[in-house]
């Protein structure tokens, strides 16, 4: 523990998962696309500027195919978020696909673009089947072998979990799914490029990508559509992104996701892991009362949840945040209603678990000296919370 480097550290920020850093190369890649090459790519019907965006448009579509295993470039649809790219894939190829089915199959662990999405086809009359996860948040593969229907039209199942990082089967699952006349949907917004994947090898017909969360910019997502996937525009108003997405294309994003593509570095996926790795001994031997929410083998390499118990998540973060260092609680404050996290209700935890989780996840950016010093206070704040709560050991 290297404490004469502590008065260095500023501000500490452990919620990647939420969004990174955007890396300066990036943001040099796309400086040109504000100044210079600032016109729309569909005017490349019209002049040379356009023509210019648009090549610079297929460059980045053809760079993304190459990292994801894709087969051509128009797989490849640039959306304004991850959570944009959901909807397009789930109310997408429903409402394509409904002379087929009305039936989808999701879990009850899965980001809210996706619950969200399929909770709004549940009104326009699809049925929805929600698998349950065990105490790790895996799904239970027979569940899901019994669940699937003749009319069953599209299967939504997240790579691995935004808040606990647990990592479902999805190789197994792929197996399944290929022998019905669904269509497999997999948001991998948290996951890539951390869990690399190569669509040649996979039969996934659908996958999200969101470059902010590795480095990327803001205000773009990737939604893989797999050539043959049968599936409808949800926003009209253009024939942008091969009909698929009407709306004047983000081209500077566009180009700054290429570059975030292009740059990750698996090497740094190992040096993240370390540090997880020594985050998670140290809390464990070091504070009282805790417990791991998700796997600890199958899960996200950057990701890592904690219940501390008799105290609430909310006071835990809020004196970080005070200390300077940034976590997530898995008690919904942000969204203003105080609910308990949905994902660990799902995964079998009380409401007082819940409540009392902590999202820690890190970045390329993070070194040991955070780490340990993020230990040192979150220390000193359980001890401190737990003498002031009335269900407190201590």
């Amino acid at each position: 523990m290297r404490k004469k480097n502590w008065d260095m550290i500023d501000r500490i920020y452990l919620d990647s998962a939420a969004s990174t850093k955007t890396d300066p190369e990036v943001i040099e890649e796309m400086i040109p696309y504000f100044r210079e090459l600032y016109a729309i790519p569909t005017s490349q019907f019209s002049h040379s500027f356009g023509i210019e965006v648009q090549d610079a448009i297929f460059g980045a579509r053809k760079l993304i195919k190459e990292q994801i295993g894709a087969s051509n470039e128009e797989e490849i649809v640039f959306t304004g978020s991850g959570t944009e790219a959901n909807n397009l894939a789930i109310k997408g190829t429903a409402q394509a696909n409904r002379s087929k089915g009305m039936h989808l199959i999701t879990t009850k662990v899965e980001h809210l673009s996706v619950l969200e999405s399929v909770r709004k086809l549940e009104k326009e009359g699809f049925e929805v089947t929600y698998l349950s996860v065990d105490g790790k948040g895996n799904i239970d593969i027979e569940e899901l072998k019994r669940s699937i229907r003749t009319d069953t039209i599209l299967i939504t199942i997240q790579l691995g979990n935004h808040e606990t990082g647990t990592v479902q089967d999805i190789e197994q699952i792929q197996e399944i799914v290929a022998n019905t006349q669904a269509y497999l949907h997999v948001d991998s917004a948290v996951s890539f490029p951390y869990l690399p994947i190569d669509l040649r090898k996979t039969k996934i017909d659908l996958m999200t990508f969101s470059p902010h969360k590795f480095y990327g910019p803001k205000g773009i997502g990737v939604l893989f559509v797999r050539e043959g996937t049968k599936i409808a525009k949800i926003i009209d108003g253009g024939f942008n992104e091969n009909n698929l997405r009407a709306g004047t294309e983000n081209t500077p994003a566009i180009i700054g996701a290429k570059k975030a593509f292009e740059i990750f570095k698996q090497e740094d996926v190992s040096r993240i892991k370390s540090l997880k790795d020594l985050l998670r001994s140290r809390i464990e031997n070091e504070i009282k009362d805790v417990e791991l929410n998700g796997a600890l083998d199958n899960s996200l390499p950057h990701i890592l949840n904690y219940t501390f118990k008799f105290v609430e998540g909310e006071s835990i973060a809020l004196r970080l945040d005070f200390e300077g260092i940034a976590v997530t609680t898995g008690s919904a404050c942000y969204s203003k209603n105080l609910q308990a996290s949905y994902i660990l209700l799902a995964m079998g935890k009380s409401h007082e678990q819940a409540h009392g989780s902590i999202r820690f996840s890190l970045s390329k950016y993070n070194n040991e000296d955070e780490i340990n010093l993020t230990v040192l206070k979150l220390k000193e704040i359980i001890e401190d919370l737990r003498k002031l709560s009335p269900l407190g050991k201590e």
